[in-house]
């Protein structure tokens, strides 16, 4: 089976010679919710524009569903759906209407049962009517998803899509998308929420100054940082000869990175000795947002 996205040897170089893409190579699997990850800069953004043929790569190629995102731009992009990062709505038409005139974009016609669905879903139903001005912020992110959405797209790409929005839209909004995915259609999702990328996505991309640094199941990367994570609240200082395993300090609240249970024992017995109680002790696991630091550092 082809990939729903293949990216091969993908470099952007701008004219005052910055190189956002620097021989970017992956793919992704039909049915896949993969996650591209990475700080401001990393060229999350540069790729995706390429993806909608927004931009043109220096070299390399794209490929949605099969479809060369150059040589065959309209099966490309009919394939393809994106929800950019900013807000972007034409202020003289109701949701509703809106998402007709996106359907006529893509020569689609009579399509009113899926916008009358995607606006259910999304929680439009009571502002469809409503003038697209007249939206909050959370209602227009929304709009543009189902823009995204209403020519039926194999692959959705969704750039920052809960950034400042609600918590009931998150839900809602990962409830839906689930669902597409689980009826088959691809997703790729960019976030600075870890814990939703580490919760939804099978696969993880990480981008460092335009290059690949990671690309793995989630579950590998988690299990990549590797040791023991001891979170302690003390009853007093804690002794210097254990200030090197320490990793972060608020509040009173201290995190120990150990190489392991034996280490744990001997601070436990450091401790002890010193006359040092332990109010409070946690093992927390690691979590995305520790290896993704990791490696970007």
């Amino acid at each position: 089976m082809q990939p729903a996205l293949s990216i091969r040897n993908a470099v952007k170089t701008y004219k005052n010679g910055f190189t956002a893409l620097n021989d970017v190579s992956f793919d992704v699997a039909q049915g896949e919710f993969f996650g591209l990850l990475g700080p401001n800069g990393a060229g999350k953004t540069t790729l995706i524009s390429a993806m909608a043929g927004l931009s043109r790569l220096t070299s390399g190629s794209i490929a949605v569903m099969g479809h060369d995102v150059v040589r065959d731009t309209y099966a490309a992009r009919m394939s393809l759906g994106v929800v950019p990062q900013e807000l972007v709505f034409d202020p003289f038409f109701t949701v509703r209407e809106a998402l007709r005139f996106q359907s006529g974009y893509f020569g689609i016609r009579n399509n009113g049962r899926w916008i009358d669905e995607i606006i259910s879903k999304l929680g439009l139903a009571d502002k469809a009517d409503t003038n697209t001005r007249n939206l909050s912020g959370g209602m227009k992110r929304r709009l543009m998803v189902a823009q995204a959405l209403v020519h039926r797209p194999s692959v959705i790409v969704l750039d920052e899509p809960t950034a400042g929005v609600d918590v009931e839209l998150r839900q809602s909004l990962w409830a839906f998308i689930a669902e597409l995915n689980r009826e088959g259609h691809t997703v790729i999702l960019t976030t600075h929420y870890l814990e939703e990328a580490q919760s939804l996505c099978h696969r993880i991309a990480m981008l460092k100054q335009g290059r690949l640094a990671a690309l793995d199941q989630t579950e590998n990367l988690l299990h990549s940082e590797q040791g023991v994570r001891a979170e302690l609240l003390l009853g007093g200082a804690l002794p210097e000869n254990l200030r090197q395993w320490v990793a972060e300090e608020e509040n009173g609240r201290i995190l120990l990175k150990l190489d392991g249970y034996d280490q744990l024992a001997f601070v436990l017995q450091t401790l002890k000795y010193a006359g040092v109680e332990v109010k409070h002790l946690a093992l927390p696991e690691t979590d995305l947002e520790d290896v993704f630091v990791k490696i970007m550092r």
